[in-house]
């Protein structure tokens, strides 16, 4: 019996201790160890990234050219959803049930777990209507997302527009933080500075029940992180001086670029024809840029950074600052306007020297010119002559900036052409040419080409008497901060700083003097000295383009411009009081009463040449 006694404490004790551990583990599992309330959690916790405040962009006087305003999408994750009823869905959404399946489809390619867009930009009556039918639909949910507003109808090209992130974008590894709808900078200065506007996103944890109703933050918001908005953009754009220009170029096509020589700051940047930044955001954003990207006029295509043309009699003044350095010819040379060499377009006094030649624009001279500079007997061999001295006349040339990116802060920026020596060899063949062929370059036409903005910077260069900053459009990032270091270095050209000033007095002469070829860009009556240099650039598919660039004033220069007007005609009659009137209205900050009659005058410069002739 006393066995048998023994044995039940034994059962008892063995029971007693069990009961004691399951009681010790469910106290342990039920109070100390949160891991299974923390696995019950995420059955209905959600990650929810938060987009930060894309950065604002300002012009030179802190007018807010670009702002942000909330849209909202409707985005679905694939593997919460859950017996869709897709025909009751497309008619509460009013959705194609094609578009319904291409949404899922594209979703569950990208993620099952993360949310995609399936409509975007929702107005809202629209989004009221969704908001009351999303708990019939789970695995569905409204996203509030910033996109961009503009508060100028001007300066799309260089401004750029975002849109939502392709799939494409997605597969590259600098755009992995994105997810799909998120808005990312494509063109212009919104993609050139994507990394600092887009400022750093955030992370919240949120609770919600099975039915898609928020319970309130996870754990307290201890694991959530804040989003950084992106930094402001202060560009050296005046936004005023932009909008007349656009004004200016009013159903033409060509374009303005003004520059602040002293810094390489953009003042204004006008590509005609142009369309308003609004109309590549916002719903049917795809069928506006569809209907641009169709006109024949190609508003979508950025003139001033991609249109390369021959710069005409501009760039003669290039062409003596070279042969200077050269040694082969001075201020004081003078060559007789021969015309069996080539054409000159008007008659005018002999150029007896430099100031003459150049304001008159006598193609001879230069043609002289050119040829001292690249026929300089370094061979016995005619052909190579022309070749060795060609090779160092575009060395010089491209320190111009010419023939190479300047390195503006925008994409898509092009080259243009200073032809090399080999660049006839491929085209004509080894020993096949000499100056004779390439004399055309001596007065800025033949293979050379040119953009508007490289002109621009041309004048610049010579402003500064030999140097230039790197064109740019952001003066500070931020509102006390500075524009990236590689702005804020001189580029010098090859020509000795020594010879610049002798070119100036003869394109002074070109707007004020008597005979001048442009007259209309004078503003001598309100004290400013304008130099300039007209060009009329040939075109064998009509009227000549007509160009015209300059610097004001001559002795303290705060502006330099050039302008290029497509069928202007002489450069004198169209791109030069464009540019006159542009000066005017940046240096003086207005335009005078009587000078407003040359607007119609730029506009249709065109139709009076027609009767002319």
């Amino acid at each position: 019996m006393q066995y048998l006694e023994g044995r039940r404490y034994v059962v008892m004790a063995i029971f007693i201790v069990v009961g004691l551990l399951f009681a010790g583990r469910l106290f342990y599992l039920q109070v100390l160890d949160d891991s299974y309330k923390v696995a019950a959690d995420r059955n209905t916790l959600q990650r929810q990234v938060q987009i930060p405040y894309r950065g604002l962009i300002y012009d030179r006087h802190d007018s807010l050219l670009v702002q942000n305003t909330p849209v909202y999408d409707l985005v679905v994750v694939p593997r919460e959803v859950k017996g869709l009823d897709s025909a009751k869905f497309c008619r509460v959404m009013q959705l194609s049930l094609e578009d319904l399946r291409l949404g899922l489809r594209f979703a569950k390619k990208y993620s099952r777990v993360k949310p995609s867009p399936l409509l975007q930009n929702l107005s809202t009556p629209e989004l009221a209507a969704i908001q009351d039918n999303l708990i019939d639909f789970p695995g569905f949910r409204v996203q509030a997302r910033m996109a961009r507003a503009y508060r100028t109808q001007n300066l799309a090209h260089a401004l750029g527009y975002v849109g939502a992130i392709t799939p494409a974008f997605l597969e590259k590894p600098k755009y992995a933080k994105y997810q799909p709808g998120e808005n990312v900078g494509i063109s212009g200065l919104e993609a050139y500075y994507e990394s600092t506007l887009m400022g750093q996103r955030g992370v919240q944890y949120r609770l919600v029940n099975v039915r898609g109703i928020d319970k309130g933050a996870f754990h307290g918001g201890e694991f959530d992180t804040l989003s950084v908005a992106g930094q402001d953009l202060h560009l050296s754009i005046d936004a005023e001086l932009q909008a007349y220009g656009e004004t200016l170029l009013a159903g033409r096509r060509g374009s303005i670029v003004a520059i602040d020589p002293r810094t390489g700051e953009i003042l204004c940047f006008v590509s005609a024809p142009h369309y308003e930044p609004q109309m590549l955001t916002g719903k049917g954003m795809g069928n506006r840029y569809m209907d641009l990207l169709k006109n024949p006029n190609r508003p979508l295509f950025d003139r001033p950074l991609m249109a390369t043309y021959p710069p005409g009699s501009v760039f003669k003044i290039v062409n003596e600052l070279v042969a200077m350095q050269l040694g082969v010819v001075g201020p004081a040379t003078g060559f007789p306007c021969n015309q069996s060499l080539i054409h000159c377009t008007h008659r005018h006094e002999y150029p007896s020297n430099l100031n003459v030649a150049i304001k008159n624009s006598c193609n001879p001279y230069f043609y002289q010119v050119m040829r001292a500079a690249v026929v300089r007997h370094q061979s016995p061999n005619g052909f190579e002559d022309a070749r060795l001295g060609l090779g160092q006349w575009q060395k010089m040339v491209k320190t111009f900036g010419l023939g190479e990116k300047l390195g503006v802060d925008m994409g898509q920026e092009k080259r243009g052409l200073i032809p090399s020596p080999d660049y006839y060899d491929k085209h004509l063949g080894y020993h096949k040419w000499n100056f004779k062929t390439v004399y055309s370059l001596s007065i800025g036409q033949g293979e050379i080409g040119i953009t508007g903005l490289q002109t621009a910077n041309v004048m610049a260069t010579i402003a500064n008497r030999g140097y230039y900053y790197a064109p740019h459009f952001v003066r500070s990032i931020g509102k006390d901060g500075q524009p990236l270091p590689e702005y804020r270095q001189r580029h010098y050209t090859a020509v000795d700083t020594a010879f610049f000033k002798y070119v100036i007095p003869g394109m002074c002469e070109v707007v004020d003097g008597r005979g001048g070829t442009a007259p209309l860009a004078s503003l001598r009556q309100f004290g400013i000295s304008v130099a300039g240099k007209t060009g009329t650039v040939q075109n064998s598919h009509g009227y000549d383009h007509s160009a015209f660039a300059a610097f004001a004033p001559a002795n303290n220069p705060k502006i330099a411009i050039a302008v290029f007007i497509e069928n202007g005609g002489f450069g004198g009659s169209a791109a030069a009081p464009a540019a006159g009137l542009m000066m005017e209205r940046y240096l003086r900050g207005k335009v005078a009463n009587y000078h407003h009659r040359m607007e119609d005058w730029i506009k249709y410069g065109n139709l009076t040449l027609k009767a002319h002739h």
